[in-house]
């Protein structure tokens, strides 16, 4: 009789470089930032092999999208309170901010009732300033 084989995860080195460079970044992050990020810890990954882990994290709600107005998509590690972003004009990348203020100060007009909001803060990160 032969032996049958639990199938074991692949890529587990590429996933463990990636989810490192979500907890290192502590951002929010592109999939090309990513491939920047493991590119010296995992020889010869790809970009479509970077989509597919993402795709992956996600289906595993490790990690959740961050949707940015006319923008493609960054993702972060799921599970966050809920907080905001600040994106540098200058090089693109994109910053939580701890907490939020808009607890519906915001005047709605009459018989409207808010259940969601987003809010980003535009500028210059500290990096590119100096």
């Amino acid at each position: 009789m032969a032996k049958t084989h639990t199938a074991q995860p692949r890529n587990t080195k590429q996933k463990d470089a990636m989810r490192s460079a979500f907890h290192l970044a502590n951002r929010p992050l592109s999939p090309e930032e990513v491939l920047e990020a493991v590119r010296e810890e995992v020889f010869g990954i790809s970009l479509a092999t970077v989509y597919r882990n993402i795709n992956a994290f996600m289906e595993d709600e490790w990690l959740t999208t961050v949707e940015i107005p006319g923008q493609p998509a960054r993702y972060e590690v799921a599970g966050k309170e809920h907080h905001h972003h600040f994106q540098c004009t200058a090089c693109g990348k994109l910053y939580e901010l701890e907490g939020c203020t808009f607890h519906g100060k915001t005047k709605l007009p009459r018989g409207f009732l808010a259940t969601s909001h987003e809010y980003f803060v535009y500028g210059v990160c500290a990096d590119c300033r100096s």
